[in-house]
């Protein structure tokens, strides 16, 4: 475990709150140079839509957004072009129905679903069996992609990771949005999930999937839910075959995986991340030699903004994960 001291906060952005809302709220990145769509069908007949940034053949890193996130939010687009201007491609994926165009099947994306994670690794890797690959997951992609490593072990041809604000242990994680003023961040957050099971069902009523719209109308109304531990129960242990809410934290959680990663990752956690608790911080015996943490006591949820100027933000993560990348890239 390191702590970093390379992170200096921007003293206009002087809280965990103000670090996690400005790039939320104020940050509009446009689509970054060689940039291109492509659908993939999914093993069981669905999609996911993924987005390219660059062309060639230079090392490939894929990237895995967050909560009601996408290939569109600004975390990602920002990262895409740092990475381009280090002589990297990306991939963004989005999880199903997060590209904007809703999937075909009931099934939605959930902190633990590393399938489609993995069927678009597989793709690529068939497709560019000598390239390098990386990846990159945020806060809930970042989740997915630790337990993803930890699931396949030493099965995995990548040459490096980074996973940035990861809610390693999901039930502390959603208590602590239950309080405070981390609530406001539960309240949008759900209010959006909820937005994306409605416009689900209407897609599906409207493509004559009765069957699998019925699976949503099952779940009930889901306006009286104001808490991620009624949601997970309701909706995500019910529609993908968790006993409960607990079953589908205790089996979802990524820490628990981390001592079987053969990758070298990188973990990236702000001790004053309003989303979390310290609580949920691993010990060193409970990570594989591969596993590097790097707290920071600053940063807020994927924030970490720097800068002396107010409103010209530098972004640290677009420094930091090329940073580790590059240096495992060479090696």
């Amino acid at each position: 475990m390191l702590t970093n001291t390379t992170f200096k906060p921007a003293w206009w952005l002087s809280n965990s709150h103000l670090q996690t809302l400005y790039p939320a709220l104020l940050r509009n990145e446009p689509d970054p140079p060689d940039y291109r769509r492509e659908r993939l069908t999914t093993p069981d007949h669905d999609f996911i839509d993924i987005d390219y940034c660059g062309a060639g053949k230079q090392p490939l890193i894929m990237l895995i957004h967050g909560l009601t996130g996408s290939s569109q939010s600004g975390y990602i687009k920002g990262l895409q072009s740092a990475l381009l201007e280090q002589g990297m491609r990306s991939v963004a994926a989005n999880f199903r129905g997060c590209s904007g165009s809703s999937n075909n099947r009931a099934r939605c994306y959930h902190s633990g679903e590393t399938e489609d994670i993995h069927f678009l690794y597989q793709t690529l890797r068939r497709r560019e069996p000598d390239t390098p690959i990386g990846a990159v997951g945020f806060s809930l992609g970042g989740n997915v992609l630790l337990k993803w490593l930890g699931e396949q072990g030493d099965q995995l041809d990548l040459f490096a990771a980074v996973a940035v604000s990861v809610p390693l242990l999901l039930g502390i994680c959603a208590t602590k949005l239950d309080n405070g003023f981390s609530k406001l961040y539960c309240v949008k957050l759900l209010g959006e999930l909820k937005a994306y099971m409605d416009i689900k069902l209407q897609h599906l009523e409207k493509m004559g999937q009765a069957e699998e719209a019925l699976k949503i109308r099952a779940l009930g109304d889901l306006s009286d839910i104001r808490s991620f531990w009624q949601y997970d129960d309701r909706v995500v242990a019910r529609l993908h075959g968790f006993n409960d809410v607990h079953d589908y934290y205790r089996r979802s959680s990524s820490r628990q995986y981390l001592k079987s990663i053969s990758v070298p990752t990188l973990v990236i956690q702000a001790v004053d991340d309003p989303f979390m608790t310290p609580e949920v911080l691993p010990e060193s015996n409970e990570m594989s030699s591969q596993v590097q943490l790097e707290l920071t006591r600053h940063g807020g949820h994927v924030g970490f903004i720097s800068g002396a100027i107010p409103f010209r933000p530098t972004y640290w993560l677009e420094q930091r994960i090329p940073e580790f990348l590059i240096g495992h890239a060479v090696a």
